[in-house]
């Protein structure tokens, strides 16, 4: 059963009952990110999604970590280019302790200078480990290659010389500006009753209070640039971009299909091309990311430097391929099943649950039940996805790659 609601300070509140599970997830989703930042405080939504561990008034960090520890239980977080997020799952008969302590972190963080300071570091050797990962690296040379003057082409992480400039008043200000009652979503699911949630929730959240002022934001615009980061790595590593669609653009279905034909599985064409009949890489995959005013849709390998520019080549002619002659019948059938078994699966889990409940109210403002996503799953038709793969491997193409070289060449539309 779906309960939706408002706190009486104007948070949001969605829940699900799962009275046939023992466990409850539940998560805060905040709707700010690395998109909200500047150019001077890249990297401050990450940051603080750190320092709400590090201890309130009443709790230590290494309290905060005994006590979900102590219970069986799990607390994380992420921060995203579009959203914070806030979560933890744990038994049923804990969920007043997960909410509470969640609360607390998100209202009385002290934000203390010595924690400050910790973190600091424990962040720019996070910035360390990531410049050692170029597979991951390779996708934010991408965003900055297509959104080469908008905020969607930062990095979450930020900057190390951002990082040592935050002080503590630039985390409040920005707290205050962003960590509003109004400007949040509390999405709960499992083995837990909707008025005994909302009333623990209103009291727990009592202290969150004010509204977020409005903020416009600029839509992005792709650009068919390209960047090739020259580093000693033994893989070259590739992405080719197109646009996209934002979250709530219809085509966003056959765009989901698409991505499943074209490299979301071991049967897609990517993989059987790439991989099983050219034995060119181990690691080959499209992939969509949508925001609220656009998106792209893109495929990464990593090879061997001397094969980049006929994985390249190759890449592009699948992508060519699709553009031309779409997909097949066959081919769209066995995505709408995978698809489909995929969702169907992933409501075994409370916190697949939680996240879809909070992902749609913060982004959409409404539920969309799983029968209308199998429905408009299934209505997608064969001229839909060859429509959507005209205008998204069809059109202009942005190239991001990292390796031991200093130029690849791809023939921009």
């Amino acid at each position: 059963m779906f309960y939706q609601g408002r706190l009486s300070n104007g948070m949001r509140l969605v829940i699900e009952e799962i009275p046939s599970v023992r466990s409850v997830s539940l998560g805060v989703w905040i709707n700010t990110g690395s998109r909200d930042e500047s150019e001077r405080t890249n990297g401050m939504s990450h940051f603080i999604e750190h320092m709400m561990f590090k201890g309130t008034d009443k709790l230590s960090a290494r309290q905060i970590a005994e006590l979900f520890d102590g219970i069986g239980g799990q607390v994380n977080a992420f921060t995203s280019k579009e959203y914070t997020c806030y979560y933890a799952k744990v038994l049923d008969e804990h969920f007043n302790l997960a909410l509470e302590t969640l609360a607390d972190m998100l209202i009385n963080s002290k934000l203390s200078s010595d924690e400050l300071a910790k973190e600091r570091k424990v962040i720019i050797e996070e910035i360390k480990m990531y410049e050692d990962t170029p597979d991951d690296q390779v996708h934010d040379l991408l965003a900055s290659t297509i959104f080469p003057n908008h905020t969607l082409g930062y990095t979450i992480l930020g900057s190390e010389s951002n990082l040592l400039s935050f002080t503590r008043e630039d985390m409040v200000d920005y707290l205050k500006l962003h960590y509003r009652p109004d400007n949040m979503v509390l999405a709960i699911a499992g083995n837990v009753k909707a008025d005994d949630a909302h009333k623990a929730a209103e009291h727990f959240f009592a202290g969150l209070s004010g509204s977020r002022p409005v903020i416009q934001q600029v839509p992005p615009v792709f650009h068919a640039n390209k960047q090739i980061r020259k580093k000693s790595t033994e893989q070259a590593h590739i992405c080719l971009a197109g646009s996209g669609f934002a979250f709530d653009d219809p085509s966003i279905y056959p765009l989901i299909l698409l991505n499943n034909i074209v490299g979301g599985s071991s049967s897609s064409r990517l993989f059987q091309e790439i991989r099983e009949e050219r034995g060119m890489a181990y690691s080959v995959y499209s992939f969509y990311s949508s925001y609220r005013d656009g998106g792209t849709f893109g495929v990464y390998t990593g090879t061997s430097p001397e094969q980049a520019q006929d994985a390249i080549c190759l890449l592009g002619q699948i992508l060519s391929d699709l553009a031309d002659k779409g997909v097949t019948a066959e081919e769209l059938k066995k995505a709408k099943d995978q698809v489909k078994g995929s969702l169907m699966l992933s409501l075994e889990s409370t916190s697949s649950r939680m996240s879809r409940l909070g992902k749609n109210e913060l982004l959409l403002g409404r539920q969309v039940t799983m029968d209308e996503t199998v429905r408009r799953i299934n209505e997608v038709t064969l001229e839909q996805v060859r429509e959507v793969a005209a205008k998204v491997c069809g059109g202009p193409m942005a190239l991001a790659a990292i390796g031991p070289f200093e130029e690849l060449e791809y023939p921009m539309n």
